[in-house]
């Protein structure tokens, strides 16, 4: 049996609530992006609703002995102090199942397609705990990206976190498009945090397809919802993509970005008192990135297969949140302005991208030919002065020699169309002619 967005439990939960007295608090300050509340024993991470027809709800983020506060989820226009406030005892469920497909909906798990309601096999709790680190499976499949740079320069295996870390404008969300495209992973579950509303109809209509759509599911926070709304996207689309993790299924979760789910956080944690760390960022931020990450990956059956994208600032790829992703990452790829300047697509920085599982999930031939073309690379890079001013004497370096005698070759193989799905057997033996090509190197 099917259920419309009123699920069974929680019409359930609602019909309890209304049969037992009501403990009914009230706003006493609202200041910034928060509000207080008295009267109300909450705890962290319930819900309550604001106003006297439940104007807005928002969730509790900390507690102290005078009351609690919250974070909105909606605008907190025409909220007063002295406003009722109610406890929603009803928990935060999640829809998931194959009526998914093709659908986007928000941080709250609606619809916001204008396809009508959602029709779905289930609605989960959005609390879940990571897998344990016995209990996760070994990373030892490869997982098909369609990126010929991706499948064989930092190959990417079942269950792996990989960050493309770039600046804006590079490149991030065209080459996350690619990879929903191109991915042979059973399911794809695309959020979209802190974008411009303008982008997020490009995206789905012109980047992502309505192939690539499809086979989707697409979670979407813009940039001018409440920091609550835009953190709590990043956790329903985990919650959705852990769904079909927990029934076997190989997921590939995409996320743009984590460095506006940081933000978020960071605009929540400052909002209720913490004190800020680095660069303004809140001790909570770290942890609450951690905790999102580790819930990607491997469990016992099926595998999430996390790729973020983390804006950098400034292009300093060692700032706060760039730095503390890479940490708890299994690789990064690394987007140069430089190429996408140059016209190079998609703009990754093959000597500046390493995937930590890509000598477990290739074979020893694989292993060899991405480390062939790395080191002509390597040393084309090394030897770029030289050749800039045309010191450079043909004869002196056979790597270098390679690299130069081979330039339209190389560029060839590392740039890709969008419209260009190349699956990674095509991909490795593409490289293995490119590899013959420089003699016994």
């Amino acid at each position: 049996m099917t259920l419309t967005w009123e699920p069974r439990p929680v019409a359930f939960a609602r019909a309890l609530r209304v049969a037992r007295p009501e403990r009914v608090g009230v706003v006493s300050s609202i200041v910034g992006l928060g509000l207080e509340v008295r009267g109300l024993n909450s705890a962290i991470g319930d819900l309550v609703a604001i106003g006297d027809d439940a104007e807005i709800d928002a969730e509790v983020v900390a507690t102290t002995q005078d009351g609690i506060r919250c974070m909105p989820l909606g605008r907190m226009t025409g909220i007063r102090v002295g406003a009722p406030v109610r406890s929603d005892a009803t928990p935060h469920l999640v829809p998931t199942g194959s009526g998914l497909f093709g659908r986007v909906i928000d941080g709250m798990g609606r619809p916001i397609d204008g396809k009508g309601p959602l029709v779905v096999e289930e609605y989960v709790s959005i609390d879940h705990d990571s897998p344990s680190a016995m209990q996760r499976s070994r990373i030892t499949t490869p997982l098909q990206l369609g990126v010929r740079v991706l499948d064989t320069l930092t190959s990417v295996g079942r269950g792996q976190r990989m960050g493309l870390f770039a600046g804006s404008g590079v490149g991030k969300s065209s080459l996350l498009s690619m990879i929903a495209r191109g991915t042979d992973a059973q399911v794809s579950v695309i959020a979209l945090v802190g974008e411009r509303g303008r982008e997020v109809r490009e995206f789905l209509e012109d980047d992502l397809g309505a192939e690539g759509l499809a086979r989707s599911i697409v979670v979407v926070s813009t940039s001018d919802e409440p920091a609550m709304m835009r953190l709590r996207a990043a956790f329903v689309a985990t919650r959705i993509a852990e769904s079909f993790r927990d029934e076997g299924a190989d997921v590939m979760l995409m996320m743009d970005s984590l460095t506006r789910v940081a933000m978020a956080q960071r605009e929540i944690g400052l909002s209720v008192g913490e004190p800020p760390a680095t660069r303004g960022y809140p001790p909570s931020t770290f942890s609450l990135m951690a905790r999102l990450l580790e819930r990607a990956g491997t469990d016992r059956s099926g595998s999430i297969t996390g790729i973020y994208t983390v804006l950098v600032d400034g292009d300093d790829h060692n700032e706060p949140i760039a730095d503390a992703a890479r940490s708890i990452l299994d690789g990064h790829v690394v987007l140069d302005r430089k190429l996408a300047v140059q016209g190079h697509f998609p703009s990754v920085d093959a000597l500046a991208s390493i995937s930590r599982v890509a000598s477990r999930v290739n074979t020893p031939e694989q292993n060899r030919l991405a480390g062939t073309l790395r080191k002509v690379l390597a040393a084309r890079r090394n030897a770029q002065d030289l050749l800039d001013v045309g010191a450079y004497k043909a004869g002196t370096n056979p790597l270098v020699d390679a690299a130069v005698d081979n330039e339209a070759a190389i560029n060839e193989f590392l740039q890709q169309r969008m419209d260009d799905q190349t699956s990674a057997p095509l991909a490795w033996d593409q490289l293995t002619r490119l590899t013959r090509l420089f003699g016994g190197l």
